[in-house]
């Protein structure tokens, strides 16, 4: 099954949809996984036409080419295979859409970003900083590492960070003269937007930047998050905005019996793929 509206062949697609089904590395609660093919189930279930925008996804040409074989990899080999495959999406001048899976996922399409655009900053939406050099002790790659593994190869002053809420004081204090750290909420974005101007962006969307009471279905929900208004608002501004590259992680589907958590999931992905599609 593909994502709503994502049925257009490879070769003649601008966007390319894929799974990264993948939560070993996760510190709380596992499930992340399962997103992917929830995600593609549960969008049988909403309308491919945005009211917000005005647009529709029939309008766009975007190619789901289902899920990297993941689940059991060791995190290291994780890294390596999503590298390899967004370096070929790039390449043949696609526009890779990355479904998480655990947030550890993005590293390696970062890295790929980073290879054939050196200016590249990454955007980075999330309840926490992801900035911990190690977790758990002596585990350099994991869920809590990803962003701080992204900054050895990007350096200071590319990565800029909302929504953040959670972390050790460290964490906090590092990111002061290291990156763009914006607690709590999207203040300053549209500052963000006018400084990046056409350089080459990943945006990586961790779901747990929401508030719980919106969506619960995530591993490590943290209270005091965005609103999905909030969200869908700073999504839309992501047209202005080069983005090369970008992913949506951590829902945990399992949690939300419901399917509510899935559903908004999915309709972010929907607002996502209408903002960036031109």
């Amino acid at each position: 099954m593909k994502f709503i509206a994502c049925e257009t062949e490879y070769a003649a697609a601008n966007i390319v949809l894929f799974g990264a089904p993948y939560d070993k590395t996760a510190s709380n609660r596992k499930g992340a996984r399962l997103a992917p093919a929830a995600m593609r189930l549960e969008s049988q279930q909403i309308e491919t036409y945005s009211p917000y925008v005005d647009r529709d996804l029939e309008d766009l040409r975007i190619c789901d080419v289902g899920d990297l074989d993941l689940v059991e990899a060791e995190p290291f080999d994780v890294v390596d295979i999503i590298s390899k495959w967004v370096n070929i999406m790039l390449s043949d001048e696609k526009l890779p859409i990355m479904l998480g899976g655990e947030h550890l996922v993005t590293l390696g399409a970062v890295q790929a970003a980073f290879e054939k655009f050196p200016d590249l900053c990454v955007i980075h939406l999330d309840a926490h900083t992801d900035l911990r050099d190690e977790y758990p002790d002596g585990e350099k790659l994991s869920h809590a590492t990803v962003i701080k593994r992204c900054h050895d190869f990007l350096g200071n002053g590319r990565i800029f960070q909302f929504g953040i809420r959670s972390g050790t004081r460290e964490e906090f204090e590092w990111a002061k003269s290291h990156t763009h750290l914006q607690r709590f909420d999207f203040a300053g974005f549209d500052k963000v937007v006018t400084k990046l101007g056409g350089k080459p962006i990943y945006f990586t969307l961790d779901i747990d930047v929401l508030d719980p009471s919106e969506l619960c279905g995530t591993g490590t929900p943290e209270a005091g998050g965005v609103s999905f208004t909030a969200l869908r608002e700073l999504i839309e501004k992501l047209g202005k905005l080069n983005i090369v590259a970008a992913d949506i992680v951590e829902l945990a589907p399992q949690l939300d019996a419901s399917g509510a958590s899935t559903s908004l999931a999915c309709k972010v992905l929907r607002e996502l793929l209408l903002s960036v599609g031109g």
